[in-house]
């Protein structure tokens, strides 16, 4: 156990991680093979609303390997229904979600029977044999269609299409004006209307599950950001007694958000396993994955922003309809309330006021991907600004910086009720304009509106700020969150001089046990590579609240310190008594003890020796040093950044290219610079990809028609430009370690950027808004002047038809 010279917080590690993940070495979920294990396919429905008239599994049940063939009717008893953990008003509409359909199906891709085979192929042959008669419903997919008076009802029982309507009026919280006075008082008044196209997790590794109930007690693989939070889940909707159920996620390849669920698969193959006796394993299609999977954003976004004639904001209303798919799942409703504190944004209004009406539509539930509510929020307010900019006639970014909270007045109180602890935006802005050259791109700008190019120049901007670290457990509890945001690490140390971290965040691609490697070996003064990180399994790590929120490092990464510290408290104890000194006289520092003013010393490695043989240990002592901590924050983080992008845009064909993307974030203190830049670099992939690329597209009658890579465009790296990265650094100062969180920064922030910068370029031409993904298509249509089509899914084809290309209402 001899310490390195070197500090690992701030060190550019390679991920430990890495070795196994690249070389096929992994543990998978779909990789686990078990003694006499059967294979489970799902029969998902073709329509979106329907009455089930009958349902004939004979033929199927005949088929090869297949051993059942189980239906809604056989498993209605059994399954309850699907948990939602976050009830965000007392009077929220929230229907039974079944796991498999009994009577009626409610979105294209909810399961109707579940087919069990000795093979994985087998089952999914024999699902071609089930036979099922559907009694067509009406469809209900645009949201602004479904609140309006006398609209088809997608839960007739419920008696209207809204769940629940939450607001936050700064005048009555007492954090701010009266919006309503502002908007009859301003002198600037600019109003839009936004469409969050719906998107589709797309994960690198597809769900699977894999349950053995032959033990005493019930196993559960899952490809699962939340172990705990599904162990308790599962317990309560099932009846499995939690002290019987392990839960485990092995290496989880991506999650984004998608993972954060208790998914009907999960459920139906512990049903099953458990009514079989026999290890049962399902794994998705791709095609599954997209289609049944929950999805992220999918809102109409209606913002009033207003103003003085110099650019002084004065007032913010948004009012919100966000589409919650058919049912509510685990955290969905608060999805968009996440946002509602995030749309004020760095600026200082006077007044705010948030309505959201979570909305019930026949298409796939929706629920939390990367960022949760705090993307949109960002896009709209930075769309806002630039919108306020056009129409004062000024340069966007200085308006920005008339009316953004200056670092000499932190901490700030915001008008949404939270306080910022600390930020430099004039500090990243000026790095970002620096390595951007943000005057001679705005001069080159000019030149080529001047010479009626073809191909036109566009400068975004987005600064932004997120809060991250969820989150402090009282603050969820009274939004009416089920859970809390603290988290729970131990640490174990061995009498070989190694050490064994084990804590409750739980990750899916983020490097954690690097990460935390770093912060035990610089805590404890222990080598980098004598600390092992277990994580993932509620038999090893039975406390925790995952990963989720950009919380594992703020969050989970203190709970790790605060029990190192408890380590080390002991540890001079014992160390002050081998020595005989008082433990006041004893420092640490590099993994060793010494005695204040002498040459006496002792090694961490000994004292652990000491501590675990017990021969000699200071009345009242406790054999070991293994201790344990739980974290629970007093405040969010709140990262910040600012993010400008220079797009080409050619006028002939709508064709949009990036020249040049810049960042400057601002994340707290970094543990690994390595993983950070990995982690922006990611982000920035995903929000490129909402501005440009990806959207879920339903037709008239609710079939997803993107159910497959060949239509839903992701971008792969040749679509992406270079990032030019940077990092200031103002800590947090809601936890020791000073960090903040980095994991959603860069998809928070791009977005806005790059459709900031597709408007720019083209607003001279008439042109004020375009729908997002800003297909060559729709750039092309907005500059013809005409509205623009979208698809038949909400905003596409339905009630947002009247945003026209211009983006004012019709």
């Amino acid at each position: 156990m001899t310490a390195t010279a070197e500090p690992e917080i701030g060190r550019a590690r390679r991920r430990k991680e890495d070795a196994r993940l690249v070389t096929g070495a992994a543990k998978w979920t779909d990789n686990i093979q078990l003694t006499g294990m059967l294979h489970m396919a799902l029969l998902r429905s073709p329509v979106a609303h329907a009455r089930i008239t009958s349902l004939d599994v004979t033929a199927a049940v005949a088929m090869p390997g297949v051993l059942a063939v189980l239906t809604g009717r056989d498993l209605a008893d059994e399954q309850g229904s699907l948990p939602c953990a976050w009830p965000i008003t007392e009077d929220m509409l929230a229907p039974p979600a079944p796991s498999i359909a009994v009577d009626e199906v409610n979105f294209a891709g909810e399961v109707v029977a579940v087919v069990v085979a000795r093979t994985a192929a087998e089952a999914h042959d024999a699902l071609e044999a089930v036979d099922v008669d559907y009694e067509d419903l009406p469809v209900v997919l645009d949201l602004e269609a479904a609140v309006a008076e006398g609209a088809d009802l997608v839960h007739p029982d419920l008696g209207s299409n809204k769940s629940a309507t939450w607001v936050y009026d700064s005048a009555e919280a007492g954090t701010g004006g009266d919006v309503e006075q502002a908007i009859t008082e301003a002198e600037v008044v600019v109003e839009r209307t936004f469409r969050q196209q719906r998107l589709i997790p797309a994960f690198m590794e597809p769900r699977s599950v894999v349950v053995d109930p032959s033990a005493d007690a019930v196993t559960l693989w899952s490809s699962t950001q939340v172990p705990h939070i599904l162990r308790w889940m599962l317990a309560a909707t099932v009846g499995v007694p939690e002290h019987k159920l392990r839960v485990i996620a092995p290496d989880v390849g991506g999650g984004f958000g998608g993972k954060l669920q208790v998914t009907p698969e999960e459920v139906l193959t512990l049903l099953v396993a458990r009514r079989l006796g026999k290890p049962v394993k399902w794994t998705e299609t791709r095609t599954e994955s997209m289609l049944s999977a929950h999805h992220g954003r999918d809102q109409v976004q209606k913002v009033v922003l207003t103003a003085k004639r110099d650019g002084t904001v004065t007032g913010l209303r948004v009012e919100l309809l966000a589409d919650m798919g058919a049912y509510l799942r685990l955290i969905a409703p608060g999805v968009p309330i996440l946002g509602a504190f995030m749309y004020n944004a760095i600026y200082k209004f006077p007044a705010y006021k948030f309505t959201c009406h979570t909305v019930f539509t026949n298409k796939t539930p929706t629920d939390a991907y990367r960022g949760a509510g705090r993307p949109e929020a960002t896009f709209a307010i930075e769309r806002m600004m630039d919108e306020l900019a056009a129409e004062l006639g000024v340069d966007p970014l200085e308006l920005r910086k008339k009316n953004w909270i200056n670092h000499d007045e932190f901490p700030f109180d915001t008008v949404a009720g939270l306080t910022y602890d600390s930020g430099d935006y004039e500090a990243a802005t000026a790095r970002a304009v620096e390595l951007f050259g943000y005057d001679a791109l705005r001069a080159e700008q000019d030149e080529r509106r001047a010479n009626g190019d073809p191909v036109q120049l566009g400068i975004g901007i987005s600064t932004y700020t997120e809060m991250c670290g969820l989150a402090p457990s009282r603050v969820l509890g009274a939004l009416r969150y089920a859970a809390g945001g603290w988290e729970h690490a131990s640490i174990r140390m061995l009498p070989t001089g190694k050490v064994e971290l084990i804590t409750g965040t739980s990750p899916h691609g983020q490097g954690h046990e690097t990460a935390w490697s770093q912060i035990v070996a610089d805590r404890l003064g222990v080598p980098f590579e004598d600390v092992e990180v277990l994580h993932g399994d509620t038999q090893v790590a039975p406390r925790g609240m995952d990963t989720y929120g950009s919380r594992s490092l703020a969050v989970g990464g203190t709970a790790i310190v605060l029990a190192a510290d408890k380590v080390l408290a002991k540890a001079r104890t014992v160390a002050a008594h081998l020595m005989g000194c008082s433990p006041d006289d004893v420092d640490f520092a590099s993994g060793t003890f010494s005695v204040r003013g002498t040459s006496t010393t002792m090694s961490l490695g000994d004292v652990v020796v000491a501590a675990h043989v017990a021969h000699d240990l200071p009345e009242g002592v406790e054999p070991g040093l293994d201790s344990e901590a739980a974290f629970d924050p007093v405040n969010f983080s709140f990262p910040h950044g600012t993010h400008l992008c220079a797009v080409e845009v050619d006028t002939r064909t709508g064709q949009v290219g990036i020249r040049e993307y810049v960042c400057v974030d601002d994340v707290g203190k970094v543990v690994n610079p390595l993983i950070v830049e990995g982690q922006v670099h990611g982000g920035l992939a995903q929000g490129i990809a909402q501005a440009l690329f990806e959207e879920a597209v339903h037709d008239e009658y609710g079939t997803l028609t993107t159910a497959t890579f060949a239509d839903y465009l992701l971008p792969s790296a040749a679509d992406l430009p270079h990032f030019t990265t940077a990092r200031t650094e103002t800590p947090a100062e809601s936890n020791p370690l000073g960090v903040k969180g980095v994991g959603e920064a860069g998809t928070i922030a791009s977005t806005p950027a790059v459709v900031n910068a597709v408007i720019d370029a083209v607003r001279h031409m008439g042109v004020r808004d375009i729908q997002m993904p800003c297909t060559p298509m729709r750039v092309w249509k907005a500059l013809q002047g005409k509205q623009v089509e979208t698809p038949a899914t909400p905003g596409a084809g339905g009630g947002l038809g009247s945003i026209d290309a211009q983006g004012g209402d019709a």
